[in-house]
């Protein structure tokens, strides 16, 4: 037995009324606020803030700035395997150049602060090191 809480079936609510407004385009958006002030002004100023805050009214399509479902990958396939193939070998190409650039990056940083610090006990070692006081007679 499946229970849903309030929120999820309002939030799953809005979520599908939302993604069915950004397949239809900005169009829908726009008819969906006029409807929204017609019936209700106040909603309707919460919409308006919302399309202005999301960016909807803004973008050229709504469809386009919706990321993947989970579970599917970010890259898409050409549908070429040979390309498909170069292409994830370049990545994986690249990451381990990536890796190996910033281990470099690590290894002069600690370099860096190294000498630094050599640097540091260099000029301790050279500074005048106070008298104690013999007024103790």
């Amino acid at each position: 037995m499946t229970t849903t809480r309030p929120q999820d079936a309002m939030h799953g609510w809005f979520s599908r009324g939302e993604a069915w407004l950004d397949s239809k385009g900005k169009g829908a958006w726009i008819a969906a606020l006029v409807l929204v002030f017609i019936v209700f002004w106040p909603v309707g100023l919460v919409l308006l803030a919302y399309l202005i805050w999301s960016r909807r009214l803004f973008n050229t399509s709504c469809e386009m700035r919706r990321a993947p479902p989970l579970g599917q990958p970010v890259s898409r396939s050409s549908g070429n395997s040979a390309f498909d193939a170069y292409k994830a070998d370049t990545l994986h190409r690249l990451e381990q150049e990536q890796e190996a650039f910033e281990a470099f990056l690590q290894r002069l940083r600690a370099a860096k602060d190294k000498a630094e610090f050599d640097q540091f006990l260099e000029d301790r070692a050279q500074a005048p090191k106070p008298r104690p006081d013999t007024d103790a007679a």
